[in-house]
């Protein structure tokens, strides 16, 4: 007997899943692939954070089930850090709020506020729980089409002028995955004006608010007068300090979107282990050089490789911000898509990125590389690639018709 199952069917194929049964095969079969696919930090946690950690465990009373808006010293932790950070005053007991990570959060909020027939405005391509939650919850989602052949401000007003109903909410992810775009303080101030003007709700993502390389550090949205009235923020534990299995994070900002989602979330768990939220208030509190070398080591990969890969042939603009580099797919191969191109890449020179269409249609003509090897296999890599490349344009050329006399 086949069931049928309507939210699993609004789901589309999960892409990424060729490529990583495909990487299964290599690794079965021997081969040594060099991984870019997954933004899945290398680095350990900081020892500080650890330590803590071990001794709250230690303690038999953090056992027991912790609350589902998150431990109050970690909400305070929290504030402190938007306080120092963005200079934005939050409460901590009603602006504020825990999360499973970020994703978690964003999927659960999308489900309290949202209802079928809602539309979303979400750009594409975008990380996919922005628009898949929403879809999930049984909402509508529009695409806005972001990158760098477009003006993202100029079609969200296009989008908001032609959507009937009138849009329930915005999500926006600055420094975005997987485009590693960054935005400045008067892009989220035309953006509020333009979400008070039509009472839209906003959803803003800042996962890789610390990951960032060049200029002015990336801005919240909450600095802006007003968004607190319309917005709330959501960021994570996992890039800032490497703790990407500890599955912690938060909301920040508007009071009734925190308290829906706080409602909701009353309803699915309990919160994250009462030893995982206390070693997380001591990553916020404690000594932030963890951070900086953090952000170095992502630095310096990002030169080997945008260096490496041109030199091999493969010309990748440099990112300012994020763990990723958004890379334009070769011409030649372009034609082909992003989904094909990735599995003979990784077919032919053993390295696994992305494939852009993962992330919308409009990332299809890239590709999305993660910086998760280190300053050697990123080398590797380019000379892997190189000879890549090398094959493919012997390839053309030869066969190409010959010239009478040649």
């Amino acid at each position: 007997m086949e069931h049928q199952f309507e939210r699993i069917n609004r789901l589309p194929p999960y892409v990424f899943s060729e490529v990583n049964e495909m990487k299964a095969r290599a690794r079965r079969a021997g081969l040594d692939i060099i991984d870019f696919g997954m933004g899945n930090p290398d680095s350990p946690s900081p020892a500080h954070v650890v330590e803590k950690l071990v001794e709250a465990v230690r303690d038999p009373r953090t056992h027991r089930y912790s609350t589902s808006r998150g431990i109050k010293g970690l909400r305070r932790a929290l504030a402190n850090y938007y306080q120092r950070r963005f200079d934005v005053t939050l409460d901590p007991d009603e602006e504020v709020i825990v999360t499973l990570g970020s994703k978690e959060g964003l999927a659960n909020l999308a489900s309290a506020i949202s209802a079928p027939g809602d539309i979303i405005l979400v750009p594409n391509p975008s990380y996919p729980i922005h628009p898949y939650g929403f879809i999930i919850a049984g909402a509508s989602v529009r695409h806005v089409p972001t990158g760098p052949d477009f003006d993202l401000m100029a079609e969200m007003h296009r989008a908001v002028k032609n959507s009937t109903p009138s849009p329930r909410a915005l999500v926006l992810n600055f420094p975005n995955n997987p485009t590693a775009e960054t935005v400045d303080l008067a892009f989220y101030r035309e953006v509020v004006k333009l979400a008070q003007a039509h009472e839209i709700f906003i959803l803003s993502d800042i996962a890789y608010a610390e990951i960032y390389f060049d200029g002015e550090p990336p801005p919240s949205i909450l600095q802006v007068p007003g968004a607190r009235e319309i917005a709330v923020e959501f960021s994570s534990l996992s890039k800032t300090y490497s703790m990407p299995g500890w599955r912690v994070g938060f909301g920040a900002g508007n009071r009734d979107l925190i308290n829906a989602l706080a409602r909701i979330k009353s309803y699915l768990d309990y919160g994250a282990f009462t030893p995982v939220q206390v070693a997380a208030s001591a990553a916020l509190n404690g000594p932030q050089d963890c951070v900086e070398g953090i952000r170095l080591r992502y630095r310096e990969r990002r030169d080997v490789l945008i260096e490496s890969f041109a030199a091999a042939g493969w010309e990748i603009p440099s990112p300012r911000a994020t763990m990723f580099v958004w890379a334009p797919i070769p011409p030649e191969f372009r034609s082909m898509g992003s989904l094909e191109f990735s599995k003979l890449l990784l077919q032919e020179a053993q390295v696994a990125v992305s494939p852009g269409i993962g992330f919308g249609e409009y990332g299809e003509c890239y590709v999305r590389l993660a910086l998760v090897e280190n300053r050697q296999r990123i080398r590797q890599a380019a000379r892997n690639v190189k000879s890549f490349l090398g094959m493919h344009q012997k390839a053309s050329v030869s066969s190409l018709p010959r010239v009478m006399g040649s």
